[in-house]
């Protein structure tokens, strides 16, 4: 008999996720604005200040000095 494969189940990993409520109560410390959360990257984008703030073993690091600069 042949064996059958199960989709591999998708897996969350946990440095890139954050609970929501938390990332509602996150704002960019160089605006003041609203934050998006790029789980590619594992970066929080401040679309305004065009900075993406790192996230490293699942800590936002809300340093201006740490984030990458976005192309225009």
């Amino acid at each position: 008999m042949a064996k059958t494969s199960k989709p591999a189940a998708k897996t969350v990993d946990p440095a890139v996720t954050i609970d929501p409520k938390l990332l509602s109560a996150l704002i960019c410390p160089k605006t003041r604005g609203p934050l998006t959360l790029n789980r590619e990257t594992h970066e929080l984008i401040s679309k305004k200040a065009k900075l993406a703030y790192p996230i490293r073993e699942g800590v936002p690091i809300m340093l201006i000095e740490e984030a990458r600069k976005l192309e225009p």
